[in-house]
């Protein structure tokens, strides 16, 4: 890859590009899954993927020694996290993510115009954008029956927190637009480090490791994709508000999964957010997602 080939995601745009950029990402989505099936909260090309992957399933060769203890912690922590293999950690802290991302779209979905009644280009963006998200959920889940954990139940967070994403997609532009920009970047930072964690954790299973790669590339490409389309939103201000909201966002998302601090290194985590430019992510990754051209060198 070639260093200098991308800006950093918090480059300045002016208004014009920032429009620009919005019919530019509304095409790409177009192709990019294909018709919206909004009754199921579905999009053809993604359904077709996940079809693909369910059709030639792929498991482990060695089952989980012991599954209870994913069951046991998978929802909320029971044991000491310390006393959990890395394997259970890294499916426990999977679904965590995951489930924040469910509770959040949820709260989104009845919030924003259906596409029927999406007359400006953004809201028709947000309504993809959203259906794209619930078939992320579906790839998740994926990845844990590959795992052998087919008895997953996605439940509901507290009621604050969930009142709290409830409320958050009802707020005023000027405030939801730098958090919502920084919750796509922290995803598309996980992601890249839960990545090389599969090469670790399931090294004996190489299978595996390969199927549950795949299916978080999808899962990344869209995201890769959604980093650039929020970033679209926020003026110069909100920019410099953004990369100072990255720390604290990050520190507060991140230690409400336990699981988290124990595979990875949050302040690593900071650090790559504050730093994106796309330039880390692969050439077959770039290909097929989205990146607005004012953050093209």
């Amino acid at each position: 890859m070639v260093s200098t080939k991308y800006l950093s995601v918090f480059s300045p745009a002016t208004k014009q590009e920032r429009k620009e950029n919005f019919d530019d990402y509304w095409a790409f989505t177009q192709q990019h899954g294909g018709e919206l099936f909004e009754d199921d909260k579905d999009l053809a090309k993604k359904r077709a993927t996940l079809k693909h992957f369910q059709d030639n399933p792929v498991r482990l060769r060695n089952p989980l020694a012991d599954p209870d203890a994913f069951y046991r912690n998978y929802v909320d922590m029971q044991d000491d996290p310390e006393s959990l293999d890395r394997m259970t950690l890294m499916l426990t802290g999977i679904y965590k993510f995951a489930r924040h991302e469910w509770v959040g779209i949820k709260g989104a979905w009845d919030a924003v115009p259906d596409m029927a009644n999406s007359h400006a280009v953004e809201d028709k963006i947000s309504r993809v954008h959203l259906t794209e998200e619930f078939c992320h959920v579906r790839l998740f889940n994926e990845m844990l029956i590959t795992c052998g954990l087919d008895k997953v139940e996605w439940v509901p967070l507290s009621p604050v927190k969930e009142k709290i994403y409830e409320q958050f997609p009802k707020f005023p532009g000027f405030l939801m637009d730098t958090p919502a920009f920084v919750t796509e970047l922290m995803g598309v930072t996980f992601y890249c480090h839960l990545y090389h964690l599969f090469d670790e954790v399931l090294a004996d299973e190489p299978e595996v490791r390969d199927r549950l790669k795949e299916l978080l590339d999808e899962i990344t490409i869209d995201e890769v994709a959604h980093v650039g389309q929020r970033r679209n939103f926020i003026g110069p201000i909100g920019m410099k508000v953004s990369k100072w909201l990255v720390k604290p966002f990050y520190t507060l998302f991140f230690n409400d999964i336990p699981e988290v601090g124990q595979l990875f290194s949050v302040e690593q985590m900071i650090k790559d957010g504050i730093a994106f430019n796309f330039n880390e992510l692969p050439d077959y990754m770039i290909e097929r997602s989205w990146i607005p051209s004012y953050c093209k060198a």
